[in-house]
């Protein structure tokens, strides 16, 4: 009586010693499924994508959403809340900014990227004023752990978006729309003046077309005789929208100053941090606000960058390492630059290095010395490894 192979049990075990058999007797193997493998592992996890400008949508008078198709061929598939890394020349910095796609996954022939000008940026004018229709760039494929998970994450959501953090917010609008979703979401966005609402009339539309959307909109600085709700995203106005918080997920995209203070809100009404996810948007605008930076030292004074072996640099205490690197011609691999990814990691060697609570340091981290150059802000000379 032949003995029943105990591997059998696994999964697909017999289907593959099957095939290998079979192979055997046409002289074929496996040699060449690696590469095969490999190629399907690129086309859904690319390392970069040469993308071209097919359209400039003008949404507001400050903001821009990026319609990119692929130069050479398909793209690869994203969840709704994700992001890609835009890599562009301004002023002859090589440099990146990490965009959320505002697109609905569904949507497989192009990626549409929203992006704000913002006062005073240095990449933000460039994309929304001097990118052009047909122009080529390049980005990473998408990335990111900011997206619905609807068996972790039940089904009574709510979005907190402030400015150009509601680009991830309607991407998983219209993506729960496409797919009928069994959730509830409800989304709280705070603009500053009700003429720049990103994407305000389709999300009145969808609000009104779909019973498991809520939309409230918030201005911030109204003109005289508005009408609908004004002031900031606090603990009073969640609690006055959502009720009873507890048990729902929270996810909150915003400019860092309203994620810190949103964050204090929603621990103060009760909501553990695990329901909490937060999608930062860019470094603390004013580090030197932030509890922690020495009163002694000023954001503009100035400080001498030595790279181990590379050469030095000046730049001010106020301003991440990771765009001063940038700015000196030192290529560092980068993908948030919020403080999460750790791809921008760099060693210390000398120095004080001030890190706001955006840096998601590791115990080992601080222990030898290495820092998340996006978020990292030199306070001293600092020598570093990179």
């Amino acid at each position: 009586m032949e003995t029943q192979d105990i591997r059998s049990v696994i999964g697909g075990f017999d289907k593959a010693r099957a095939e290998i058999e079979k192979r055997a007797e046409t002289g074929q193997d496996f040699a060449n499924e690696g590469a095969r493998v490999k190629t399907q592992i690129r086309a859904l996890h690319p390392k970069r994508l040469t993308l071209t400008v097919a359209e400039v949508i003008e949404e507001t008078a400050t903001t821009r959403p990026l319609r990119l198709t692929s130069y050479e061929g398909g793209l690869p598939p994203f969840l709704a809340g994700q992001y890609v890394n835009l890599f562009v020349t301004v002023d002859g910095v090589e440099t990146a900014r990490p965009l959320a796609i505002s697109s609905a996954p569904q949507e497989r022939g192009h990626y549409d990227l929203t992006v704000r000008k913002l006062p005073g940026g240095f990449v933000s004018p460039w994309l929304v004023e001097g990118l052009q229709v047909g122009a080529k760039v390049s980005s990473t494929g998408p990335m990111g752990s900011f997206y619905v998970n609807p068996i972790h994450h039940g089904d009574d959501l709510v979005f907190l978006a402030g400015g150009s953090g509601v680009a991830p917010a309607i991407s998983m609008i219209r993506d729960i729309a496409a797919r009928q979703l069994p959730v509830q979401f409800k989304l709280i966005y705070g603009s500053r003046r009700e003429d720049d609402v990103i994407f305000d009339q389709e999300l009145a539309a969808l609000d009104a077309a779909h019973d498991v959307l809520t939309v409230e909109r918030i201005i911030s600085e109204p003109d005289a005789g508005y009408e609908g709700r004004t002031g900031f995203i606090d603990a009073a106005l969640i609690s006055e929208l959502c009720g009873p918080i507890d048990g729902k997920t929270v996810y909150l995209c915003g400019p860092p100053a309203m994620n810190a203070a949103c964050t204090d809100a929603l621990r103060e009404a009760g909501v553990p941090d695990k329901r909490v996810y937060i999608e930062a948007n860019g470094p603390p605008v004013d580090p030197t606000r932030r509890a922690g930076w020495p009163e002694s030292v000023a954001a503009d004074h100035t400080v001498t960058i030595t790279v181990k072996g590379q050469g030095s640099f000046e730049m001010r205490a106020g301003e991440p390492l990771l765009n001063a690197l940038e700015r000196a011609g030192y290529n560092i691999e980068n993908a948030c630059r919020s403080g999460e990814c750790s791809l921008c990691r760099i060693k210390i060697l000398s120095g004080e290095v001030f890190n706001p609570s955006e840096a998601k340091l590791r115990q080992s981290d601080r222990r030898f010395g290495w820092v998340h150059s996006c978020v990292a802000y030199p306070l001293t000379d600092v020598e570093i490894l990179l």
